[in-house]
């Protein structure tokens, strides 16, 4: 392949490790494919991502941020706190169901990668939570729910609705009855939430 025209960057080499996990899958995927896509050495990719393990643990994070990106946006609408819960979690569900049915290979690799870089997944899952947290505590504030620990309250949510977000899960997402399971878990940990004194809806 010809040389590239374009300055190399650390997001195109990205963008193009996402396409030969999507070719060879995780376990023949090389650096030096990445560097054939690109039309560049091995040692240009090397240069901005020092090690196959370094760049693999981009890709992962660069995957998972997408997700953490998107959720981002719901949490700081000025919304009744029991819609804007029940939303960022039906978004969560959303991502990662239509991940996992429109690209099932992609999604297959990325959880190959997930279990290499734990780091990774665990820092997703602390932003994810922060986010489940702000909610929370929002929703204390103006009355809407009873949490003493917010970030506990949160931590719990996000646990007791992993068959819905965790990868473990994904061969049940396309099941028919999935989304009736889904409303009613949510359902009952909006009660849990919800104070005392305020009414449902």
């Amino acid at each position: 392949m010809a040389p590239t025209t374009e300055t190399l960057t650390a997001e195109r080499i990205l963008e193009a490790t996402e396409e030969v996990l999507r070719r060879h899958g995780p376990a023949k995927a090389t650096v030096v494919d990445v560097a054939r896509a690109l039309g560049v050495s091995h040692g240009s990719v090397y240069r901005h991502f020092r090690t196959k393990a370094a760049l693999r643990e981009a890709v992962t994070k660069r995957w998972l941020d997408r997700t953490a990106l998107r959720l981002s946006a719901i949490v700081g609408q000025d919304r009744a706190p029991e819609s804007l819960l029940r939303e960022w979690l039906e978004a969560l569900f959303d991502v990662k169901r239509r991940k996992a049915g429109d690209d099932p290979e992609l999604f297959a690799t990325f959880s190959v990668l997930a279990d290499e870089n734990s780091g990774v997944v665990d820092q997703h899952i602390a932003e994810l939570t922060a986010q489940l947290t702000e909610i929370v505590r929002n929703g204390v504030a103006r009355g809407a729910f009873t949490a003493t620990d917010p970030a506990l309250a949160a931590r719990a949510v996000f646990q007791a609705t992993g068959r819905f977000h965790d990868p473990a899960y994904a061969s049940r997402w396309l099941r028919p009855q999935v989304r009736a399971e889904f409303d009613a878990v949510v359902d009952l940990l909006l009660r849990g939430l919800r104070a005392a004194d305020h009414p449902a809806g």
